[in-house]
């Protein structure tokens, strides 16, 4: 995936929105590049178990770096239906490729999507160009 094709944020996490073969909204999601730049060396990551519910705005699991330890928040609400836990095992490697095979949970979408909540590709560059002054 490209991140130009990608929803972000305010919290640096990226999601991609697809419709699968019985019409269900499955959210892709990841941690922004940028987000990776600031945690910088990681040490652990907590994702959570298929099938638990998930909040837009709620935090669904943890990223530690060895500067800090970060929530990470769901953009939408639904179900955990996979867990990419490949990452855990190799967290020096989730920047190497942050918006495609390091992506973290997929979420079967219940509801309708906010889009007000999330912000462009564009607007998150004005939103990271803002934040590293």
């Amino acid at each position: 995936m490209k991140p130009e094709d990608l929803l972000f944020t305010k919290t640096h996490e990226w999601v991609h929105l697809t419709t699968n073969p019985t019409g269900e909204t499955i959210a892709t999601v990841g941690i922004s590049a940028f987000a990776l730049e600031a945690l910088t060396d990681l040490v652990f990551i907590e994702l959570p178990p298929v099938g638990r519910r998930v909040e837009a705005g709620g935090a669904f699991g943890e990223i530690e770096s060895v500067k800090a330890v970060s929530d990470l928040y769901s953009p939408v609400n639904g179900e955990v239906v996979e867990v990419n836990t490949a990452v855990a095992d190799r967290l020096d490697r989730i920047a190497e490729d942050p918006y495609g095979a390091n992506w973290l949970v997929k979420i079967k979408v219940a509801g309708d999507v906010d889009r007000s909540t999330l912000l462009s590709y564009d607007e998150y560059q004005k939103q990271c160009a803002e934040e590293s002054h």
